[in-house]
């Protein structure tokens, strides 16, 4: 291992809560057997993925609104213990077709549902899914205070927000926001300079990067077109992949985990063994280097 090589750790803080940086996203979940559920759980687990992140809207369109949280409320019913084993979020605000509703009473009245849908007293991690341009700050605020008070939540963040939005809500809240979950892979790479990880880390907000892998693009088996953003990536990603006897996917998580924004990766796999293959991008050994060239790759222009 060289002096360049960068490094990240297993696990990060959310808030009071210790979560493997690698995190399971459970939005998939609707049609699932509680079988099949808890064997996704468990492969999480087993790779220290004990964060589950999940959304009343989850499963809308298919099962019907807060089907995911369904399916995950009954594998904890089934076996308790996988409940006190993971730190829990799950989120609010998305309600189609209008589409966001951030109106204090909807937020109280979709974390109760969503508290009875996951079978829990508390929910570790409760998100505002989405900002919504309707309710001011000092609304949501009063939601997020009411549930805190009332032992509905343990602690708060957001999910899409900018960092003035993050800072605004901020202002208004008596006790600190302890996540933030945008987009961010080497295909979504806005977080880098829109303000989303200097806010993180000004606040000390968990970063919970959802589609890391740009929704399946960034693995061996997708083919894009050549001399798209994608193509370049991956290309990039290869080389590497191929050096370190992993593959793309892997590189791909160990970049995002890589920069020092205490930044947790969402995977999205409903695949047990690829779950705990995940793994591998712990033994990724990026150079400052393969960073950066992953990210002029992205940008389609060198560093200014």
């Amino acid at each position: 291992m060289s002096a360049d090589t960068l490094h990240f750790s297993r696990t990060g803080r959310i808030g009071p809560f210790e979560a493997g940086r690698l995190a399971y996203g459970c939005w998939r979940f609707a049609g699932s057997t509680v079988s099949e559920a808890t064997a996704k759980v468990e492969a999480a687990l087993e790779i220290g993925a004990n964060m589950l992140d999940t959304a009343a809207i989850y499963g809308f369109g298919q099962q019907g609104f807060g089907a995911a949280e369904a399916v995950l409320g009954e594998v904890y019913a089934a076996q308790p213990s996988l409940r006190e084993q993971t730190v829990l979020v799950t989120k609010a605000g998305i309600h189609p077709p209008v589409p966001y509703d951030s109106r204090a009473s909807n937020l109280i009245e979709s974390c109760e549902a969503s508290l009875a849908r996951l079978k829990t007293d508390a929910i570790d991690v409760f998100l505002i899914h989405r900002p919504d341009f309707l309710a001011s700050f000092e609304e949501v605020a009063l939601a997020l205070t009411t549930l805190q008070e009332d032992g509905k939540i343990r602690e708060a963040g957001v999910s899409n927000f900018t960092h003035t939005q993050v800072r605004a809500l901020q202002s208004k809240l008596d006790f600190p926001l302890v996540a933030t979950q945008p987009e961010f892979s080497p295909l979504a790479i806005a977080p880098l300079e829109d303000g989303t990880l200097d806010i993180a880390q000004e606040l000390e907000l968990a970063v919970m990067a959802w589609s890391p892998l740009g929704g399946g693009r960034l693995t061996s088996a997708h083919k894009p077109e050549a001399g798209t953003q994608e193509a370049r990536v991956l290309a990039v990603l290869e080389s590497i992949a191929t050096r370190e006897g992993v593959g793309v996917d892997h590189v791909a998580l160990a970049w995002v985990l890589t920069h020092p924004a205490n930044v947790f990766a969402l995977i999205g796999t409903q695949n047990v063994a690829r779950i705990k293959d995940s793994a591998r991008a712990y033994d990724v050994q990026l150079s400052r280097q393969d960073w950066y060239d992953i990210l002029v790759a992205a940008r389609g222009a060198a560093m200014p």
